[in-house]
């Protein structure tokens, strides 16, 4: 990647294009393997590790680079501001009684299989958006115009009390997984060209510590992610969930209407 980067790369320039096929031929220029997955190559530096420090150290101040779908299998380096999603730490933890089947906890594979599993079954995008909400498609793989092929880890329809429909983008955080402008972007441009007539309201949920799940509902503005709504949840048993806690949490649900 830093070779790609730097055959591409001139002081000052701010965004530029690659393909897939320089991915392919960089391995061979230095004697190097070629990955086998070489998508996971590009997904890899956009949502789970850093990229090198040599192209990091070429960035303006207050900037970062990422890197965009720019059609089929064409990519772009892009500077954007400094943008990173993190639970707060002044946030009230919210307890759910759980309703995950004991038999999917004890089965499922990974961090994110665990995170949608259980977002599913507790029905927690229901319960953050304030809609009915359904499961169509998890893992949904297309093409979106000037972007490429994007994965969405899961897609929810729903539908509210005056009759308003949405398409609701999922996207599950897990292990060293991160936050990423550019996987909000290529949702939300899903929406608008898949199912232009539904409202988009783009969601993310990662696990925090303790098995809590603080749950995000995403927008772009001036090329920034921007964070409409943020609750965090924690899944346990009825009994877990004091007499206390439900009187403040009713305190906490009047003082929002």
């Amino acid at each position: 990647m830093l070779r790609v980067f730097e055959d591409r790369y001139s002081e000052g320039v701010t965004q530029f294009e690659f393909t897939r096929k320089e991915l392919i031929n960089t391995p061979k220029m230095l004697n190097i393997e070629v990955p086998k997955n070489i998508g996971d190559v590009i997904y890899t530096f956009r949502f789970r590790e850093e990229l090198p420090q040599n192209i990091k150290d070429t960035v303006a101040e207050g900037m970062q680079w990422i890197i965009e779908g720019a059609g089929r299998s064409r990519y772009s380096f892009k500077q954007v501001k400094l943008n990173r999603i993190l639970p707060r730490d002044d946030l009230i933890t919210i307890k759910i009684p759980d309703s995950t089947p004991a038999i999917v906890t004890a089965y499922a594979l990974g961090d994110e299989q665990a995170l949608l599993a259980k977002v599913r079954y507790n029905r927690l995008i229901d319960i953050f958006l304030g809609i009915a909400a359904f499961s169509l498609q998890n893992h949904l793989r297309t093409t979106v115009k000037n972007i490429g092929q994007i994965e969405i880890d899961e897609i929810y329809v729903g539908i509210d009390r005056h009759g308003r429909q949405f398409i609701v983008p999922v996207q599950a955080k897990g292990g060293k997984d991160k936050h990423a402008i550019v996987q909000t972007q290529q949702d939300i441009a899903f929406c608008k060209e898949k199912l232009p007539n539904l409202i988009c309201r783009a969601v993310s949920a990662q696990f925090m510590s303790e098995g809590r799940i603080a749950m995000f509902e995403l927008t772009i503005q001036e090329n920034q992610i921007k964070v409409i709504e943020e609750k965090h949840y924690q899944l346990v048993s009825s009994g877990d969930i004091s007499t206390e806690e439900l009187h403040n949490y009713g305190l906490s649900a009047r003082s929002d209407i």
